[in-house]
């Protein structure tokens, strides 16, 4: 049963992936309240965000059916 250096090789990529995964991990230095607050802040944003581009878009339906009514008379 002898399978070469297969095991090895396998090992030593198995161990290059892990150390890559620990590089990418979101270690920031923060604590978990500070991430926290963080996170909640820029869902705030984005709300807001949608929020405006929603008006837009009711203010623009809106005015298009009176656009439409005052070509058709």
């Amino acid at each position: 049963m002898t399978r070469g250096n297969q095991r090895e090789l396998a090992r030593q990529k198995n161990q290059k992936k892990q150390q890559e995964q620990k590089k990418n991990k979101n270690n920031d230095g923060l604590t978990l309240e500070q991430r926290k607050f963080r996170d909640a802040e820029i869902m705030k944003e984005k709300q807001k965000k949608k929020e405006q581009e929603k008006l837009q878009r009711d203010q623009q339906k809106n005015s298009q059916p009176q656009q439409h009514a005052q070509a058709c008379k």
